[in-house]
């Protein structure tokens, strides 16, 4: 029992703390009531009769909890875009999410992402808490199914490219409030669960761009275990190398940092040639860029090479933000 939950549980498990902590969550896009990868199943209806029933609104008795919606939305990226980031901006304890039906479509609402969502906290003094998920993955469906174009949102990200005076001491919020907003990666389904809920408990909203997968929603080794959501576990910016037939650190001599999927990939090249003089480190948070996480890490694989790997190809995808 407690094994085996993957992404789609993991979600409706963030959503269904949420709303019995006291936040509204609101979901909208263009097939969000199921999941273009049907891996949420947010609505069951009713062949017989109209009307559906919502699993999550009854989590818990009645009149003790907030109420989750998720609303089909037509193909217009800029105007649903549009009102769902005045609705984050009006209701701020409320989680708003907004799900491309593939990342690509989000260039249907570039006009709202450029002039307001990374822009209107330094124009307007205005806060915002806007959820983006962006399905990604080099999965064989043509170049614009394939990527949700992360090169570019982490262009507009305005993180100093310099290292921190005391990157050691520099913590998570600390670094997110002095960024225009947050953009991450999740490889597995309790780092995302954490991903929203730390999102919205925050005491201050910033727009969150999430790089969400599509192989990984069913894959076995992406799914977590019970006791990877109790308390005491937080969202992870990075995940530390998995091998447990790894050489001491300082007989490791190659380190892969990567994001989101190509995680699973690399291990499972890394167990088919039995390389166990290379680390695997998976960069989870992008924008806040995790310095105080990686830096022991580098210290501890002190005779390693580093090397950034990715899908994309180098003029896209993370690497040269990286």
């Amino acid at each position: 029992m407690g094994q085996g939950i993957e992404w789609g549980t993991a979600e409706a498990l963030a959503f269904a703390t949420l709303i019995q902590d006291g936040y509204h969550v609101r979901i909208s896009g263009q097939d969000v009531e199921r999941g273009t990868f049907s891996h949420r199943h947010a609505h069951v209806f009713y062949q017989d009769q109209n009307g559906h029933y919502t699993p999550i609104n009854n989590v818990v008795p009645h009149g003790t909890q907030e109420k989750f919606i998720a609303s089909n939305s037509h193909l217009s990226e800029f105007a649903v875009l549009g009102y769902e980031l005045g609705y984050a901006q009006a209701h701020p304890n409320t989680l708003c999410l907004w799900e491309a039906q593939f990342g690509d479509f989000a260039n249907g609402a570039q006009v709202i992402i450029d002039q307001f969502l990374v822009s209107g906290e330094a124009k307007w003094n205005v806060k915002n808490g806007l959820v983006m998920l962006l399905p990604h993955g080099y999965d064989g469906a043509g170049p614009e199914h394939s990527s949700s174009r992360v090169e570019r949102f982490l262009q507009l990200c305005d993180q100093d490219e310099e290292l921190p005076e005391n990157p050691e001491t520099y913590d998570r919020q600390g670094l997110l409030e002095g960024v225009n907003m947050e953009v991450c990666f999740p490889s597995t389904a309790a780092n995302y669960f954490h991903l929203l809920r730390t999102h919205m408990r925050m005491p201050f909203r910033k727009p969150l761009i999430v790089v969400s997968p599509k192989k990984l929603l069913r894959l076995k080794g992406a799914c977590s275990s019970a006791e990877d959501f109790v308390d005491g576990q937080r969202f992870k910016p990075v995940i530390e190398d998995k091998n447990s037939k790894a050489l001491p650190a300082d007989q490791v001599t190659k380190v892969l940092l990567c994001s989101g999927q190509v995680y699973y990939d690399l291990e499972a090249e890394r167990e088919k040639r039995g390389r166990n003089d290379v680390a695997i480190l998976r960069v989870e948070s992008l924008c806040p860029f995790p310095f105080k996480r990686l830096i022991p890490h580098f210290k501890a694989y002190k005779n390693a090479s580093v090397t950034w790997v990715q899908e994309e190809p180098k003029n896209a995808g993370c690497w040269l933000y990286v």
